[in-house]
């Protein structure tokens, strides 16, 4: 079969599953894993070039609406007469059936299954550990720094934060993305910031910018956590990943150590 992916957490839900060898094209951002780093790319995912698109001749194109702006994309190929699916997960269950449905579009209805059933026993693993933490901390995720883009309510991120042992400060916003200021930050009094910018490299985000912001000295020296975008800002599988990580930095007695990004993961 012959896949287009439109987005990089529609990318790293086939590795997941295996099928990378499917794949004849990407968009632009999607950079894991190695085995795709050769592939045409399609342009950026919010301005696909549906003519790229059209040429690879896809059996299956997946598509997303999980970035505003990406229905130019659908629309692009409604016009074109290309048949598409769109994945627009929101939550980790919304991923685990997402998984399912790739299995059932790519003919690999009993391995999606199993997969999927393997990423639900950690969640409920992780979820009982989290159940015995008497004293929950509160969280305060940065995703862009100017403007301040927080997680809300709706956002993998709060359940993340939950299972983690922890509370999104922001989860009484019924949002999945909250513009706010940074005094809003500090009235809510975080006891970790994690900064995981939407799009740049951890070696490119520096803590040192929230240290300058004012009213900063409030928060006592709130620990600063740099995390990998593409751990946390992604709706995929990955993000299985950055819960084990996030888990061992807040409560590491409780939690299994996290040993890197864990290929079997995958398998």
């Amino acid at each position: 079969m012959r896949i287009v992916s439109l987005c990089p957490s529609n990318t790293e839900l086939c590795a997941f599953l295996g099928i990378t060898d499917q794949l004849v094209g990407v968009d632009d951002f999607s950079d894991w894993p190695e085995q795709i780093k050769s592939l045409p790319r399609l342009g950026p995912d919010l301005s696909i070039d549906m003519n790229k698109v059209a040429e690879l001749n896809p059996d299956l194109i997946l598509a997303s609406l999980s970035v505003p702006g990406m229905e130019k994309n659908i629309e692009a190929l409604d016009r074109l007469g290309l048949s598409y699916t769109v994945l627009n997960p929101n939550s980790l269950d919304d991923i685990c059936n997402d998984i399912v449905t790739l299995g059932e579009l790519t003919n690999k209805r009993e391995e999606a299954t199993s997969l999927s059933q393997r990423f639900r026993n950690v969640l409920k693993e992780y979820k009982d550990i989290s159940e015995s933490i008497e004293n929950k901390p509160e969280i305060y995720w940065e995703w862009w720094p100017k403007p301040i883009f927080t997680p809300g309510q709706t956002n993998w991120l709060t359940e993340i934060s939950e299972l983690a042992g922890a509370k999104n400060c922001f989860r009484d916003v019924e949002l999945a993305s909250v513009q706010t200021d940074w005094n809003d930050v500090v009235n809510r009094k975080p006891d970790h910031i994690c900064l995981a910018w939407v799009g740049v490299r951890k070696n490119k985000v520096n803590p040192a910018i929230v240290k300058k912001r004012e009213g900063w000295e409030k928060l006592n020296d709130c620990p600063i956590h740099v995390l990998e975008e593409w751990l946390y800002c992604r709706p995929s599988p990955r993000l299985l990943t950055g819960l084990i990580k996030l888990a061992a930095i807040l409560h590491p007695n409780h939690y299994p150590t996290y040993e890197g990004e864990d290929s079997s993961l995958l398998t």
